[in-house]
């Protein structure tokens, strides 16, 4: 795998743990926590989204489905 895409699931990943362990977020306070663009935030929610990991039950805040999701390191 290359070291982007590696990166890009790694970061996906801490996107949905920190989303997950903190419940609803907004866009705005991952920009703020992950210190990316809020373009990059939106290409990873997408990801999240199209998996059914994530939903925005309002513009600007997402909270975690309850998919089961098995995490490897």
């Amino acid at each position: 795998m290359k070291p982007s895409t590696n990166r890009m699931l790694n970061r996906i990943k801490c996107i949905y743990m920190f989303i997950r362990n903190n419940g609803t977020v907004t866009t705005q306070e991952l920009v703020e926590e992950f210190g990316i663009t809020p373009r990059t935030i939106q290409r990873d929610l997408n990801v999240l989204a199209y998996n059914d990991l994530v939903i925005s039950p309002s513009r600007g805040k997402w909270t975690t489905t309850e998919k089961k999701v098995k995490m490897s390191s």
